[in-house]
């Protein structure tokens, strides 16, 4: 039951912590484009040239 006074505050700092980077993501635009990298991969653009 000792153990329990130590893992509860634990689990609430990390959760906490995750919370806090969550927020963090969201305010420096991290979601913005979600579809551009995506599409990006896929296309057969490339800006280096050719070897023949």
């Amino acid at each position: 039951m000792n153990i329990l006074v130590i893992l509860i505050p634990v689990s609430l700092f990390l959760g906490a912590v995750g919370l806090a980077a969550f927020l963090w993501s969201l305010r420096h635009d991290q979601y913005e484009d979600l579809e551009g990298d995506a599409w990006r991969i896929l296309s057969e653009d490339d800006d280096a040239p050719h070897k023949p």
